[in-house]
């Protein structure tokens, strides 16, 4: 369990196992599959952790900053009986003679609308998509799982299951995807202890919204 702060680099690895001698592992066809979701308790949920987007905060304060200042430096210029600058009269010339169909006034606005679009959907959404809630146990305490940090526990205890050779978990926010091969066993009986030993994982991380679970489990290709 983590505070909410951003992840050291080592954490950021995918988690997989490798085989002994460091090959890929091919799978034929033979498979067995199934996918779930969880139970939400009541009264669990908890809001995601809001980004505070302190680099495109400062971008856009120090373009507008510079550029506030510089047309006030121009405006009092002008004030004291100084010429405005080139930039400025060509601006205002080149915008006089141009009409609201030209290509060039389209294209400046449209890019001002996604700029302002950008900023909009940054101000509106939470951001932080890797850390994921927990649930809150004591008021006024906050805490997150990295969803990397989750995907190595589910891999932890899924190589566990005997007949699982290697394991290859993908975590998101709302559907953890396990990818399981063995080498023995059959494999219906390998994906339903995955099933029971993945579910009972999901709920140890305490998650606000657990995920939903779906594995699959492979068998090892023949080799020659």
């Amino acid at each position: 369990m983590t505070e909410p702060h951003e992840p050291d680099d080592s954490t950021r690895r995918l988690p997989t196992v490798e085989t002994p001698a460091g090959g890929v592992l091919e799978m034929d066809q033979s498979a067995s599959g199934s996918s779930y979701e969880p139970v939400h308790a009541p009264g669990g949920r908890t809001g995601r952790f809001r980004s505070g987007r302190r680099i495109p905060a400062a971008v856009v304060a120090l373009i507008l900053l510079g550029g506030a200042g510089l047309l006030l430096y121009d405006i009092a210029a002008v004030r004291a009986g100084h010429p405005a600058m080139q930039w400025r009269r060509t601006a205002a010339d080149d915008l006089a003679s141009r009409h609201l169909d030209d290509v060039w006034v389209l294209a400046g606005s449209a890019l001002a609308a996604a700029l302002g679009l950008w900023l909009l959907l940054l101000a509106l959404t939470p951001g932080l998509r890797a850390l994921l809630p927990m649930n809150r146990r004591h008021p006024g305490v906050r805490a997150g799982l990295d969803r990397t940090a989750a995907a190595l526990v589910l891999r932890d205890r899924a190589v566990e299951v005997p007949g699982v050779q290697s394991v290859r978990v993908k975590m998101g926010r709302r559907r953890a995807t396990v990818r399981a091969v063995s080498h023995f066993r059959e494999l219906d009986d390998v994906r339903a202890d995955l099933d029971t030993v993945l579910g009972e994982a999901v709920g140890e991380l305490d998650l606000a919204r657990p995920p939903g679970l779906s594995v699959h489990v492979r068998r090892t290709a023949k080799k020659g």
